[in-house]
């Protein structure tokens, strides 16, 4: 299964919409503007709020806590390394690593690989290409994968 998730270039705020693998609308993505540090909205396509990402104050490296349904769920900080982005996470039992340039990411649960998360190149604005086996992990993979982009702007920003 895939998601398809595509920045709107021309927004005052980090804006996505997400698209299924039959490039239909499913979910639509929105940061808070004017604020201290980053909060991120995900909806369904009825624009139902169905998780939040917030950026923690005060941390060394970016940190974002992860609610879905209101419910917190977990956590990701991005480590301090030199040439692979690594994460940790509180996230369902699942680990993260990045290549090199930090455009493409495996998620992994044990020994299994749970999501691949692949950034599009030369496209107009960011656009991530997210594959996964179970529909069940489908909002977590993406509440993810907005995370991981957050976690990586924030300290490119800084």
């Amino acid at each position: 299964m895939k998601l398809l998730i595509k920045q709107r270039v021309f927004s005052w705020t980090d804006t996505y919409d997400v698209y299924d693998e039959y490039d239909e609308p499913k979910y639509f993505v929105k940061a808070e503007m004017f604020r201290l540090t980053h909060q991120i909205h995900i909806y369904d396509r009825n624009r139902n709020e169905i998780g939040m990402i917030k950026q923690r104050f005060f941390t060394l490296m970016p940190t974002f806590d992860i609610e879905i349904n209101g419910q917190p769920f977990g956590s990701i900080e991005k480590k301090f390394t030199f040439f692979k982005p690594k994460y940790n996470l509180d996230y369902n039992g699942w680990r993260c690593e990045g290549d090199f340039m930090s455009w493409n990411y495996s998620v992994y649960e044990a020994c299994s690989m749970v999501a691949q998360i692949s950034k599009k190149l030369f496209r107009w604005g960011d656009t991530y290409v997210i594959d996964y086996a179970d529909p069940r992990n489908e909002i977590l993979v993406l509440m993810l994968a907005i995370a991981i982009d957050a976690a990586n702007c924030t300290q490119n920003n800084n």
